[in-house]
């Protein structure tokens, strides 16, 4: 299947949203090149420039919701937050997102201002750094409960995510061999189990979660405040924490990795345990959510991984990340994951 013209499409959205107001000057693939999403810079010959995420996997409704209720977070969280989150451009008084459409493909866009850097984390975090940082993503995720009731319904949750994977599987729509398919019904039978037995849909309150917190995806001030962040390809309405699972690899002992896999272990480290006290100090948890950990990072890996992993990752990544899921991440989960820790070092 022939490859669709990325720059042609950012040119053909720009001018149905500006009609030809401004003049494109130039537009450069900034992509992470790690996902199948696509970042640009368009420049212009007579104003500042924007930033243009393009996709053409998943459901064109999802993406459409998913970036209504990101735009509604950014304009109504409070201070320090207000600015925090890159702004979505919008056309009279509407979110704008082009739609491109072929015979049996599509991909959508959506423009972003830019948003200012600050400093970035180091690859390996101190402690100073691990506890800021506990503390910070508490104060954020109250700033976040506290806009939830403002912001759009989501139709999509981790219950139902799964149990389409689960249909997926069952109509061999997702190739794989018996055994992985065994291995992988049975885990998505334990997160429906395990997350009814801690009443998730009634008693877990859901706020947005941006889940993918590489140090790549944001900046910090100079006394280690969040300041900007932008990438939303996992935002979701979920549990907070559903956040834990990817600072448990920020605060990692081995710090950030060019070559990454999705082990479990760094939600056992006491790097970790470091983080959550401090976490809890601001933000308590409750013994349900702590429970609720080990059962959002197998979501992450059932839905992001196993699911979407073939679509959304490059397939350099994604071949070797669901391989590492049926031969590590899945019997690491029961071999290494002790919640009892968790509990213990929050006092629960």
């Amino acid at each position: 299947m022939q490859k669709l013209d990325y720059s042609q499409i950012i040119k053909l959205a720009w001018k149905e949203f500006d009609n030809d107001r401004h003049e494109i000057k130039g537009v450069f693939d900034v992509s992470a090149q790690v996902s199948t999403n696509h970042v640009y810079k368009v420049s212009f010959y007579e104003r500042e420039p924007v930033f243009a995420k393009l996709s053409e996997y998943g459901n064109f409704e999802d993406f459409r919701e998913d970036h209504i209720i990101i735009n509604n977070l950014a304009n109504n969280l409070e201070h320090p937050y207000q600015m925090f989150l890159a702004q979505s451009l919008v056309k009279r008084n509407e979110l704008f997102i082009y739609r491109y459409h072929e015979l049996e493909r599509s991909a959508w866009v959506v423009f972003y201002n830019p948003i200012q850097i600050r400093n970035k984390l180091p690859r390996r975090l101190e402690e100073k750094h691990i506890k800021k940082l506990g503390r910070e993503l508490a104060r954020f995720h109250k700033a976040c409960t506290n806009v939830t009731n403002q912001l759009p319904h989501s139709s999509k949750n981790v219950i139902t995510d799964i149990q389409k994977l689960k249909r997926s599987i069952q109509k061999n729509e997702i190739k794989m061999c018996p055994s992985h398919k065994d291995l992988i019904l049975r885990n998505a039978d334990s997160f429906l189990n395990n997350a009814d037995k801690v009443n998730y849909t009634t008693e877990i309150e859901t706020i947005p979660v941006l889940v993918d917190w590489n140090i790549g995806n944001f900046s910090i001030t100079g006394d280690g405040r969040f300041y900007s962040r932008w990438d939303y390809d996992w935002f979701r309405m979920s549990s907070r924490v559903m956040d834990f699972y990817f600072f448990s690899r920020v605060v990692s002992d081995v710090g950030d990795c060019t070559v990454f896999s999705y082990m479990v272990d760094t939600l056992m480290e006491d790097r970790f345990m470091m983080f959550l006290k401090e976490y809890h100090k601001i933000f308590p948890l409750t013994e349900p959510e702590v429970r609720l950990i080990k059962e959002v990072y197998r979501f992450f890996i059932l839905n992001y991984v196993i699911k979407d992993g073939p679509y959304f990752f490059r397939k350099q990544y994604s071949s070797k990340l669901i391989q590492e899921a049926y031969d590590k991440y899945f019997p690491a989960m029961d071999a290494n994951y002790r919640v009892e820790k968790i509990l213990k070092a929050l006092k629960l």
